[in-house]
């Protein structure tokens, strides 16, 4: 099964720590950052697309992602 996920955060250490622990997860990144300004929050927001390729298990819209 592939998985893809789309992390999304504040500029700042949060939004780092968000992607390595998906790193350390086994998830790879897929593609640029992205950097854009919220005008909702007024402040910057970082995007980073990561998949991961899992063995021995069929996708089902109902799992939690993160969890694989």
């Amino acid at each position: 099964m592939k998985l893809y996920r789309f992390l999304t955060g504040p500029d700042d250490a949060s939004f780092c720590h968000k992607v390595t622990a998906a790193l350390n997860q086994g998830w790879s990144l897929h593609g640029s950052p992205t950097y854009a300004f919220n005008a909702d929050t007024q402040h910057m927001q970082c995007g980073q697309a990561v998949f991961k390729e899992v063995e021995g298990k069929d996708y089902h819209p109902d799992i939690k992602l993160s969890e694989q």
